[in-house]
């Protein structure tokens, strides 16, 4: 092997463009197989969805079709009889073949499209593709914000961003946030209080990222900052890697309080100063609580000098929520036993 001082001066050079010409190009062969993958699959599900439709094609075909495909391509995997009522499913879901490459489904991994079939709204499903596509989720997140609707709650949180923040960097800012945040993968009830929340959170933290979305990365909880002598501690402290901003996140587990906006505000101040660095944006703050009167929230905004916003969130899943009385219907109830 050749001495690092005998290489020519633009060896590095030339080492870093061929692997940046080789890595570019795996990417665009592995994009490519896979989007010929997808065609194929639509392609034998279009065959037996037309199949079905004319005459008796049950479990019991598909299974002997799968074990034949099986013995003609033993080398190739996908061809089980569960996969093919997929693909037939996917070619019913998305009948016309010449959309799939123009809605980009066939840049998702096959997994992906599996996770999406069952979606029946064609809007909600393109939208969740493009998404996908552009934030390269893998199939648990996708599976994660279809089941907790992330793209409908996304950026709608009340914030003051635009007031305090410019155009720009509010808009940024404004679409890393949601409301509700859903946590009921904490597996905790609203009587626990803010602390353990917190750490069940921190726990969970690979779940916590994926609900907070796109691009979080934690940095700590209970961040300790020494104030002319006197103590005060952060939360929860994340960074948003794309942004390059910190995110200081507070949770409360009563209904949201003026006074909450305070403590949020001075711990963004507190951050901004202390860790912030000239080529990061500015530091925002995420509040989240159990309950809020939006008056109350706007109100409460409009004082502050900080950039922070206020959602909920719910600690149950969603359809256990829904399945649940509401507080008029338990009224009622009690009314009719009197």
């Amino acid at each position: 092997m050749t001495d690092d001082a005998a290489l020519p001066n633009e060896y590095a050079e030339t080492l870093r463009s061929i692997r940046d010409r080789v890595t570019a190009t795996r990417g665009r062969v592995q994009l490519a197989a896979n989007a010929h993958l997808v065609h194929l699959y639509w392609s034998i599900g279009s065959v037996l969805l037309e199949r079905s439709r004319a005459g008796r094609w049950g479990s019991g075909v598909l299974n002997r079709l799968a074990a034949d495909l099986r013995t003609e391509f033993p080398s190739m995997k996908g061809l089980s009889a569960t996969n093919l009522k997929y693909m037939r499913q996917f070619a019913a879901t998305w009948p016309d073949e010449a959309a799939i490459g123009p809605q980009r489904v066939d840049q998702l991994p096959w997994g992906h499209i599996r996770a999406l079939l069952p979606e029946t709204d064609p809007d909600r499903r393109a939208r969740y593709v493009e998404a996908a596509v552009e934030n390269g989720w893998s199939r648990n997140v996708l599976v994660h914000n279809l089941r907790s609707q992330a793209l409908e709650r996304s950026g709608v949180q009340t914030t003051n961003f635009s007031r305090l923040l410019d155009e720009d960097d509010a808009t940024l800012a404004q679409q890393i946030t949601r409301d509700p945040y859903v946590l009921d993968f904490l597996a905790v009830d609203g009587d626990r209080d803010e602390r353990a929340i917190e750490s069940a959170m921190v726990d969970r933290i690979a779940d916590t990222l994926r609900e907070l979305g796109s691009g979080f990365a934690f940095v700590g909880r209970q961040v300790h900052f020494d104030v002319d002598g006197s103590d005060f501690f952060v939360d929860l402290l994340f960074f948003h890697v794309e942004q390059l901003r910190y995110v200081v996140v507070e949770l409360k587990r009563g209904e949201f309080r003026p006074d909450h906006v305070g403590q949020l505000s001075f711990s963004v101040a507190l951050v901004d100063a202390r860790l912030r660095r000239a080529r990061h944006a500015e530091t925002v703050g995420l509040l989240l609580v159990a309950g809020k009167n939006d008056a109350v929230v706007r109100y409460s905004l409009g004082a502050s000098n900080a950039p922070v916003g206020v959602a909920s969130y719910d600690l149950l899943p969603p359809e256990i929520r829904q399945a649940l009385p509401t507080e008029a219907q338990l009224q009622r109830a009690l009314r009719g036993r009197a």
